[in-house]
């Protein structure tokens, strides 16, 4: 169950897909719920995702039709909401996942107290059995703001499409500094754009924030969204990927980056911890600049070694040992070999 999926480009959807991927050539069925299925509206200053206007009725019966042996919540929206409804007045166990530090988002946008959007997941979340977390450092964070049960679930790389060898972009003025991701303002891309830097910044993605941010910075190169081949080209064309979030939980473009042997350069906040650390594989500084600059005499071998520890088949596992058996399926389950099916699993 998602309110994150496709045509949404982003960190969450790319889990999603990669990790339905995975439990595919496991031989596992696994079914998506998304707002897709449903009536939606645009969601309020971030229109890209799509609200499910739907009752819990029809939620149940969509699972009901699925009939699945495990229930997976990946998100906090409606239909993440009402999924929890369906499961809680069955008795059904289930897992969710905190894909996003949504209290520091919406402080970002709305100046919202933190405390008040943490009890509000809180809430949402001490209801699972397991809430899976990116990284080590997101789960020490949940535990000591009162979630019960956060649990690791790791993320990965498509190493063949993001290596080292391979096209590049032509042109740009060395040392070239990139940005991947979502333009807006939680993203503070206004932090790496503003900084004195040698050679070019060039800047892929789209968001709210970047007309006013290519008016204000017209001479770095602005770059839309890009396939993934595409985007693989790019990071192998830059010296340093730049990393200015201090939200995310984990930061999928880091891997990617380093993966293709470009170093990244960030602050050092949960997410660049456990993704870059001291790996060799980038540097992190409490001022990015600082950060930028000695990124740039990293080793690009060290970054992709770093990066090929992240694989989706380990992450997979991580979320399959997780997941908890509906009631029905406990006897299934026992049976070797038997093919299990996900709902809103990916």
């Amino acid at each position: 169950m998602t309110d994150a999926w496709e045509p949404q480009v982003n960190g969450v959807v790319r889990t999603l897909k990669m990790t339905r991927r995975e439990l595919q050539l496991m031989g596992h069925e696994v079914a998506i719920i998304s707002p897709n299925g449903f009536r939606s509206m645009p969601c309020p200053t971030y229109p890209e995702i799509s609200l499910a206007l739907t009752t819990r009725s029809a939620v149940a019966r969509e699972i009901d039709r699925i009939d699945p042996d495990c229930l997976h919540i990946a998100t906090e929206g409606p239909l993440g909401w009402l999924a929890r409804s369906v499961a809680m007045s069955r008795g059904w166990p289930f897992t969710t996942a905190y894909h996003s530090r949504f209290p520091e988002y919406v402080h970002a946008r709305f100046r919202i107290p933190v405390s008040w959007s943490y009890s509000v997941l809180r809430y949402f979340h001490n209801a699972a059995r397991h809430t899976l977390a990116p990284t080590p450092a997101i789960v020490e964070d949940l535990k000591s703001r009162g979630f019960i049960g956060p649990r690791l679930w790791s993320r990965g790389v498509d190493l063949t499409v993001f290596d080292p060898n391979g096209p590049r972009e032509r042109g740009g003025v060395r040392p070239v500094f990139l940005y991947v991701g979502r333009i807006a303002v939680e993203k503070q891309v206004d932090a790496f754009l503003s900084l004195d830097l040698p050679g070019q910044k060039w800047v892929a993605g789209v968001g709210p924030e970047r007309a006013r941010l290519e008016r204000q910075y017209p001479q770095a190169r602005w770059i839309g969204v890009l396939s993934a081949p595409d985007l693989a080209a790019l990071y192998r064309s830059a010296d340093v990927m730049v990393f200015p979030s201090v939200t995310d939980t984990f930061g999928l473009v880091m891997v990617e980056s380093m993966a293709c042997g470009t170093p990244v350069a960030a602050f050092p906040v949960p997410g660049p911890i456990d993704v870059v650390g001291h790996s060799g594989g980038g540097v992190l500084d409490t001022d990015l600049r600082t950060a930028c600059l000695k990124a740039l005499k990293t080793s690009r071998e060290a970054a992709r070694l770093n990066a090929e520890q992240y694989t989706w088949r380990n992450a997979t596992e991580q979320i399959l040992a997780a997941l908890q058996p509906l009631p029905k399926s406990s006897d299934a389950f026992r049976t070797a070999g038997t093919s299990r099916r996900f709902e809103g699993q990916a």
